[in-house]
């Protein structure tokens, strides 16, 4: 009896001493803003407007999401290649940035259900004599490193082996400079970005040249893996989004049309 006594005495005094551990969507609230990594040369997702203010669904998505937890929302311009890397090492606090939910990722960083989906296109120019996606089997081809259709596009080049070549690049900038400049013929990017830069007239002589063969490309927000309270919320916050008609709202400002849908049949989330 006395051995119970002081057994549950010690569980006791465990419990009134351990501190309360508060997690990253405490200390967000705590520091009254939020850091957000987006990409800013990925129009329309990201990008710049005349006074260099950044733009964009990502940007719009980490104000709502700020607005939500009542904090300020602070945009930290983040490369596609440091988009991780930024959120391990402290630099933000969440990426709003596009980021394909692959499991190799997910085996550093914590990723949300998808808060958008993309289909992707063959951007070339006018001159480059391609046609579709097969006929990049006999050329020079670009993309970002890393990136979903990056990875799937030097995948093929290598597969189809017809003296095509793949190059990897740093930023989208550097891909559509060197697609202008004629170093690359072609290169693999979500629909929604094609068509801005076909719009946009920056890069004379671009055009769309049918659409890749690759299976939608879900994105989701992403915050350190181990930060459960966090990516609860933000897995909720996305729901609101969509049952809220905010979603289709944002993707009707900066694409255009009806929102894709974010579920994929027969599988509970």
């Amino acid at each position: 009896m006395k051995i119970t006594n002081i057994a549950g005495g010690l569980i006791a005094a465990t419990l009134v001493a351990a501190p309360a551990m508060a997690d990253k969507l405490d200390d967000i609230v705590s520091s009254g803003t939020l850091r957000c990594a987006v990409v800013l040369d990925f129009p329309p997702m990201g990008s710049r407007d005349a006074d260099n203010n950044p733009v964009g669904f990502d940007v719009d998505y980490c104000n709502d999401l700020a607005a939500a937890l009542g904090v300020e929302a602070e945009i930290v311009e983040t490369p596609f290649p440091d988009r991780i890397p930024a959120l391990v090492s402290g630099r933000v606090d969440v990426g709003v940035a596009s980021t394909s939910d692959t499991l190799e990722r997910a085996r550093t960083a914590g990723f949300t259900i998808p808060y958008f989906a993309f289909t992707n296109v063959v951007l070339t120019r006018e001159d480059a004599g391609i046609d579709g996606y097969e006929s990049l089997a006999e050329h020079t081809v670009g993309s970002v490193a890393g990136t979903y259709e990056g990875i799937a596009l030097e995948e093929d080049i290598k597969k189809w082996d017809k003296g095509g070549s793949y190059r990897p690049y740093q930023s989208q900038a550097d891909v559509f400079l060197a697609l202008s400049q004629g170093q690359i013929d072609a290169t693999v990017v979500t629909s929604t970005v094609a068509s801005a830069i076909v719009a946009g007239g920056k890069y004379e002589g671009l055009t769309i040249a049918g659409d890749a063969p690759y299976l939608p490309d879900y994105v989701g927000l992403i915050a350190l893996r181990q930060e459960y309270g966090l990516l609860n919320y933000l897995d909720l916050f996305i729901n609101q989004q969509v049952r809220t008609g905010r979603y289709q709202e944002l993707y009707e400002k900066w694409v255009g049309g009806d929102a894709p849908d974010l579920t994929i049949d027969k599988v509970y989330r």
